[in-house]
């Protein structure tokens, strides 16, 4: 199911502001010659109809930027994107910014896929990235 060639993963939430988590990744992509996907993992519920307008939205964006979007459901946003980011071939992540909090998403994920880079997109557009260093074994 993985893909052959790496790919920058926009992960969003269901706010039409995360267009610009999309657009980024879309450059970030360009630049390291690799895929786009984008990901929304959504809290399981009964009734989305709430944010069917900003998932389509984003949906939009994506298909404009050459990606896919995928939406899993589930309770654990970070852990199932560490699951997606380890059987799709992901070597970036790109995301909104790091709310501080110890178990927030950022540091959670980190924990669940610490190989995979990070770059952080503020409301005013500027990015900020976190590579991972792999250090040669001697």
């Amino acid at each position: 199911m993985g893909s052959e060639r790496p790919s920058v993963l926009a992960c969003v939430t269901s706010q039409f502001d995360c267009d610009r988590i999309i657009k980024t990744a879309e450059q970030i992509a360009i630049e390291e010659d690799c895929e786009l996907r984008v990901l929304s993992v959504l809290q399981p519920t009964s009734d989305y109809s709430e944010i069917g307008g900003e998932i389509e939205y984003l949906y939009k964006v994506a298909r404009e930027s050459g990606a896919d979007m995928t939406v899993l459901f589930h309770d654990n946003a970070p852990y199932a994107c560490a699951d997606f980011v380890n059987k799709n071939n992901i070597q970036r992540i790109v995301t909104g910014m790091h709310d501080g909090g110890n178990e927030s998403f950022l540091v959670m994920f980190n924990r669940f896929a610490p190989m995979v880079s990070i770059t952080m997109v503020a409301k005013d557009n500027t990015a900020y990235s976190m590579d991972v260093c792999k250090a040669a074994v001697r």
